[in-house]
């Protein structure tokens, strides 16, 4: 069961990430930290961060909501999983890099949150329906 989650999971986390960070939020990054960015991402450290971060969800999150049957708690959970992963990024950032944009670091904390909350939730959910 947990490869099932784990797969529900990566490919929801990325998903949605993907279309957040290729159509929505696009602009926003250019414009904010266009002066950082590469022309071609390295879709290796990416995959690497998908990988782990994905991991820490079921880990921190999700089995333990699971074994409890507490959705909210997931959500929760999720939610400050997100925030407290995503601050050590944007405080790193926003602490060291010349010219680093407390509005990225506002938005990503916002996204974080609300990204990681929302894949704890749907892989949570999913598992109920299907794999129980």
């Amino acid at each position: 069961m947990f490869w099932k989650l784990y797969l529900i999971s990566l490919s929801s986390f990325v998903l949605i990430d993907v279309v957040w960070l290729g159509l929505i939020a696009k602009n926003f990054y250019a414009q904010q930290l266009g002066f950082l960015m590469k022309t071609n991402a390295n879709a290796l450290a990416a995959l690497v961060f998908y990988i782990l971060f994905t991991f820490g969800i079921l880990f921190f999150v999700v089995l333990p909501g699971l074994e409890k049957n507490v959705g909210y708690q997931i959500i929760l959970h999720g939610a400050f999983f997100g925030l407290v992963t995503y601050s050590a990024y944007d405080f790193s950032n926003l602490a060291t890099l010349k010219n680093w944009p407390l509005a990225v670091t506002l938005v990503d904390l916002l996204w974080g949150t609300l990204l990681t909350s929302l894949v704890s939730a749907l892989t949570y959910l999913l598992a109920i329906k299907f794999l129980r």
